[in-house]
């Protein structure tokens, strides 16, 4: 695997910020096994919740595959979501965000602005 990057929380919510969506449901994440490009709204979509609030545990943990029936990653991303979680055994994360404590915490990688909004404009 490769080095994991490692950001303050406050670096993560400044990179969110960046991203330019018109709210919190839209801010985008990419799966560190299948590479697809989720968020809230996609949570929502996918059943996981009804709310940001119902959802928010999932975001940036959970692949929305898990919501939706999807199989155990592929050796390749093949634009599919898949049934990924860093809540499992094996620690195949790229992106670690530490808090004021010192703790890190394993999450997806943050999505670029220009794919947040593609994935806004797709969720609506």
């Amino acid at each position: 695997m490769a080095d994991i990057r490692k950001i303050s929380i406050e670096e993560f919510h400044g990179e969110l910020r960046a991203q330019g969506v018109s709210g919190k449901q839209h801010l985008a994440f990419r799966c560190p096994m299948c590479a697809t490009i989720q968020s809230a709204a996609s949570l929502i979509k996918a059943g996981a919740g009804e709310n940001f609030e119902q959802v928010e545990k999932f975001l940036g943990f959970s692949c929305v595959g898990r919501f939706t029936g999807a199989g155990s990653p592929r050796k390749a991303p093949d634009g599919q979501p898949c049934n990924w979680t860093l809540g499992g055994f094996l620690r195949l994360h790229k992106l670690e965000v530490i808090d004021a404590d010192g703790k890190a915490y394993a999450r997806f990688e943050i999505a670029t602005a220009d794919e947040a909004s593609a994935l806004e404009a797709a969720n609506g």
